[in-house]
């Protein structure tokens, strides 16, 4: 059994942990339990952690040294944790790269990160990504062989699965999806410091019994922080989607008992449009921590995935640059609905308006965020933008809100989707929230549009659901619903109809693609 010549003796299990040995402490005491199940295969901790340190070992073959970087571009599927543990092992700095990229921006993303190893399950775009880096010295195709690739399999196949003896910690880099411009790679020279927060106590995982199921991709963030390492690193096994879909999620939860989920406020939506009768078909009691985040949710949809699942709905306001934490429990949402919660460290967060002076509790100004002394983020060569992101000790991520008299935060919106029409502040995602409501929306997108007089003006773009006709009756039917739920400036002065709004995998609606060519041919895009 591989984990016996692990010596913990004089490690308690954080440092095990921190140093990349998690699949190892859990193999040692639990080897034959469940650690993935995926569309592509099933591991056992013992399984997993075996093929982490046959992984790990190749790197360092390969010639990877601490510190230098490898690029992944896979689905969900086990050795994107194989991966990931084994870069957490010896040093690496691991980069998750979206899988519906093309070669260009695949290979922008491997030749920025400097990655040396190139890992992918993309066959038709890999040759031309992997060409975009002259640093690359090794190139694996998992579940494929490309041109110029070696099978993954093949090449971890001669190492020994016993444990690392001298593991050194790894990082992770993430790439922001971003509104304009290339991805940004979200870089830390240092670890930050580990501080309790409410979010990580509220989890309160049972290794023995619980389980994890992964919704999302695990190149994006919180699903590979919250639903792939977060509980494997605990000891929870985890069940993977490769392609959410909202009955598939009720049969996968009453199957597996689920006990853990990360979903996106899109999710909600959807599932809670299935017919009562495919609701009622599944039994989902075993959910105890369904958490969420990432974009903003109505606050109809929440309530309703409350009313549904019960009290086990836990929120959160971070991003992949840090900052934030903020974390509001079930109950307390259900007294400040529409918060994102309170602070752990309110007095890292300020409020400020466009002059950078400090605003009072409950008016709208840019959040900023104490950056710690250690472990502060930058944009991986882009200092450019990295420097227009902090004001001192603090940036922002140009996320616009308020803190009410409790302390309790409300989000507006961001700055770079703030439409400002005749000087006045319009934020969309308060007039998406009201559209949301109207029996016909099913996705609405609220832009900023030209305006020759008054710079821009509201336009609402809105994917109806089945059994609607988008026609002129509907569209007046709406703008009248807006007028009687928003303040008059807010309300919609057209209305556009697409059968499908252009949306990142995690759910996030892409404002900025649906934005463009109403701009097309204008100098300034405001």
């Amino acid at each position: 059994m591989v984990g016996d010549d692990l010596n913990l003796k004089d490690m308690d299990e954080m440092q095990a942990l921190m140093a990349g040995m998690a699949t190892a402490w859990h193999a040692l005491r639990a080897p034959q339990r469940m650690a993935i199940l995926s569309d592509f295969g099933e591991r056992t901790f013992d399984q997993l952690n075996a093929r982490v340190n046959q992984t790990a070992r190749l790197l360092r073959d390969t010639g990877l040294e601490p510190g230098d970087a490898l690029a992944v571009q896979l689905q969900n599927r086990p050795e994107m944790a194989e991966v990931l543990f084994a870069c957490l092992r010896v040093g690496i700095r691991f980069t998750p790269i979206n899988f519906h990229y093309n070669a260009d921006e695949t290979g922008y993303i491997v030749d920025n990160c400097e990655a040396r190893v190139f890992i992918t399950d993309q066959p038709g775009i890999a040759p031309e990504a992997a060409a975009a880096s002259s640093r690359l010295l090794l190139k694996l195709g998992v579940g494929c062989c490309p041109e110029g690739f070696t099978p993954f399999e093949e090449a971890i196949a001669s190492y020994s699965p016993a444990n690392i003896t001298d593991p050194v910690r790894g990082s992770t880099m993430l790439y922001t999806s971003g509104t304009t411009g290339r991805p940004k790679g979200v870089y830390r020279r240092q670890a930050p410091p580990m501080r309790p927060t409410r979010m990580g106590t509220a989890s309160s995982y049972e290794a023995a019994t619980d389980k994890a199921l992964l919704t999302g991709p695990a190149y994006h963030s919180a699903p590979l922080n919250f639903s792939l390492a977060g509980p494997l690193t605990r000891g929870v096994g985890v069940v993977m989607m490769n392609k959410w879909d909202a009955e598939e999620t009720l049969r996968l939860i009453e199957k597996h008992r689920i006990s853990h989920s990360h979903l996106v406020p899109t999710m909600f939506h959807r599932l809670l449009q299935l017919p009562a009768e495919v609701k009622e078909r599944y039994d989902v009691s075993s959910l105890r921590y369904i958490l969420h985040g990432a974009a903003p949710c109505p606050v109809h949809v929440k309530q309703g995935i409350i009313e549904w699942f019960g009290p086990v709905v836990y929120e959160y306001y971070l991003a992949t640059e840090g900052g934030g934490s903020y974390f509001i429990t079930p109950e307390e949402w259900l007294r400040k609905p529409g918060s994102v919660g309170k602070s752990d460290f309110p007095e890292d967060v300020l409020v400020l308006d466009e002059d950078g002076e400090p605003l009072p509790r409950g008016e709208a100004g840019y959040l900023y965020f104490r950056a710690p002394a250690t472990g502060r983020f930058e944009y991986f060569k882009a200092n450019e933008k990295t420097s227009s992101s902090y004001r001192g000790d603090f940036y922002t991520l140009g996320d616009i809100g308020y803190h009410d008299e409790d302390g309790y935060l409300f989000l507006t919106g961001r700055s770079a989707e703030t439409i400002i029409s005749g000087g006045v502040n319009i934020y969309p995602q308060e007039v998406d929230s009201c559209l949301m409501q109207h029996e016909a929306v099913q996705e609405v997108c609220t832009i900023g549009v030209p305006n020759d007089e008054w710079g821009e003006e509201v336009k609402s773009v809105i994917e109806l659901k089945d059994g609607f006709r988008p026609d002129d009756r509907l569209r007046d039917d709406i703008i009248e619903f807006a007028r009687a739920g928003l303040a008059r400036y807010m309300v919609p002065r057209s209305i556009d109809f697409k059968k499908d709004l252009p949306r990142l995998i995690s759910g996030k609606i892409q404002r900025g693609r649906v934005r463009a060519p109403y701009w097309e041919g204008r100098e300034k895009s405001i």
